[in-house]
């Protein structure tokens, strides 16, 4: 069982990335997946998340109209398009995932994940 986050990187003030969460060795049709980031000195804090059937998401407040989660169950994929990036922005991100018996059901709780990928780094420079 493995998440790997990609797409991380540096970015100036006001640009875009895309960061990807892909699962291997089960299938995350009934997870309930959530990024989450932690920037030095300071706590992980939860991002987005999104339902295991997709029909169901919430964003911090920090990020509400400039980030954008989605998922892709044919390829085992969640993505967080992230858009206007601030320097308030720069931390590791991480993906983690849960077994979901509600189609609807997401969190943004750390303790509610059972499964964590290794994270990415995005810097945000102003």
């Amino acid at each position: 069982v493995q998440l790997v986050e990609s797409g991380g990187g540096l970015v100036q003030a006001g640009g875009s990335l895309r960061l990807s969460c892909a699962a291997s060795g089960f299938t995350l049709d009934y997870y309930a997946i959530a990024w989450f980031r932690q920037a030095p000195g300071k706590e992980r804090e939860g991002v987005s998340c999104i339902s295991s059937s997709g029909g169901s998401t919430n964003y911090a407040d920090s990020v509400k109209g400039r980030f954008t989660i989605s998922r892709d169950n044919a390829k085992n994929t969640v993505y967080l398009e992230m858009n206007s990036l601030k320097p308030e922005d720069t931390a590791v991100y991480y993906c983690a995932a849960t077994r979901a018996y509600s189609s609807n059901y997401y969190s943004l709780g750390v303790y509610e994940y059972d499964y964590w990928g290794q994270g990415t780094q995005v810097t945000v420079s102003s």
